[in-house]
């Protein structure tokens, strides 16, 4: 009797995927407490979950903070200090000798680069030493911080350092098209747009608390306004308290929720003394309070993308905003939410007007903005991340010169 077995056919059997080493540099990370930091460890878990190896190199926060190494995570702690008017933030210090060592003796793929200071100044110096592939981040705008703070005059020092910085690596990635714009008629090369996410199980209308807006002193029918934000001069506070200003001649009734802190908070305070200030929520209780309010307002016009405006689409919430950032690329104004021309406060105004006035539309505009949101999960945000890091590796490595001599890449401006 014959033995012999029917051989086995293998159809179009998939490549094996490669598991790639990222040592990520960074200077704010979690528990810090802003977009940049919550955006990227969302990257990372990501990218974990993809099964590559990250290695996170940031500053130590506090002197009980410990290095966590656990499946697919290696974290690296380097010397940081107070950032100025940020102080619960730390500052990485330069590493340049620290990092030869690290990454000589374990050596990344490639190197993603997310912040620009200090440290991440030291690594994009040893990557190219190393002839290590780098890409890079531009997640925060320092250079249009600057006319906030009395220091004007060096938006083009700083803008020119940015540049450099950003075209020594094989691509930059922008959160919005508004941004790419911008950065590359200042000369950015290699810009490509991967946009950010929300996590639309945790923000939620589902989330919506009674007990909570009971708390805050309200009623069913009171509209209560929410912004979330760091309380700082960039985030542009007096065309908050003067939206909201707005909305109180039209309804007397309504109520202003602050979340966030920051050295502008008594100024607001003393604008607005009866808002609601509920200092840092995080987690499930930052989503009740985006839940329970009823309108989202949001005046800044220096944000790279906004993580709060797709915070507030998830939760059901009407946005009125700038045509800027996440809300310039979400936001249909009348369909699921409200743009004003950027910098045009008189319109700011008057949209607040409008959305207080009638709570059906805003209902409804929150519904849509719900529906919106669905569109940008974190599943798609990790893949268009890790094509980016692939075209990165494909790069090769970085010329010495600080050419980037990167392949064409899909989407790249």
């Amino acid at each position: 009797m014959s033995t012999s077995l029917a051989p086995i056919v293998v159809d179009h059997m998939p490549p094996a995927r490669r598991s790639l080493r990222i040592a990520v540099v960074t200077e704010t990370y979690p528990p810090e407490v802003n977009g940049v930091a919550l955006t990227l460890q969302r990257v990372v878990e990501g990218l974990r979950a993809l099964q590559h190896d990250i290695q996170l190199v940031r500053p130590r926060q506090t002197e009980a903070d410990l290095a966590r190494r656990s499946n697919g995570l290696d974290e690296v702690l380097m010397r940081g200090v107070p950032i100025p008017r940020y102080p619960e933030m730390k500052m990485g210090m330069p590493a340049n000798k620290a990092l030869g060592q690290l990454w000589s003796r374990q050596r990344p793929d490639l190197v993603y680069i997310a912040t620009e200071g200090p440290l991440g100044w030291s690594a994009l110096q040893i990557a190219h030493k190393l002839k290590l592939p780098v890409c890079s981040d531009f997640r925060t705008n320092f250079h249009a911080y600057s006319k906030h703070y009395g220091i004007g005059w060096l938006y083009r020092p700083i803008m020119g350092y940015l540049r450099k910085f950003h075209n020594r690596t094989a691509f930059t990635m922008v959160p919005s098209e508004s941004l790419r714009q911008q950065l590359r008629s200042n000369g950015f090369e290699r810009l490509v747009l991967v946009t950010r996410g929300v996590d639309t199980e945790l923000f939620t209308p589902a989330r919506r608390s009674d007990a909570l807006r009971k708390e805050w002193g309200v009623q069913p029918e009171t509209p209560v306004a929410l912004f979330v934000g760091r309380l700082a001069a960039e985030k542009n506070l007096g065309a908050l308290a003067n939206a909201f200003h707005g909305m109180r001649a039209q309804r007397p009734d309504a109520r202003l929720v602050v979340v966030g802190e920051g050295p502008a908070a008594s100024q607001l305070a003393a604008s607005v003394p009866d808002a609601i200030f509920a200092g840092t929520r995080r987690g499930e209780e930052l989503a009740a309070y985006y839940a329970s309010a009823d309108l989202f307002v949001f005046p800044s016009m220096t944000e790279t993308f906004g993580n709060v405006t797709l915070e507030a689409m998830a939760s059901g919430l009407a946005v009125l905003a700038y045509d800027h950032a996440s809300a310039g690329q979400m936001i249909r104004s009348g369909e699921n939410g409200l743009i004003a021309p950027l910098g045009d406060e008189d319109e700011f105004v008057r949209l607040a007007r409008q959305l207080v006035s009638d709570r059906a539309h805003a209902q409804q505009m929150g519904q849509h903005a719900r529906r919106s949101a669905g569109e940008a999960g974190w599943g798609r945000i990790v893949a268009q991340v890790e094509e980016v890091l692939l075209a990165t590796l494909a790069s090769g490595a970085v010329a010495r010169t600080g050419d980037a001599r990167a392949r064409p890449m899909a989407g790249v401006a």
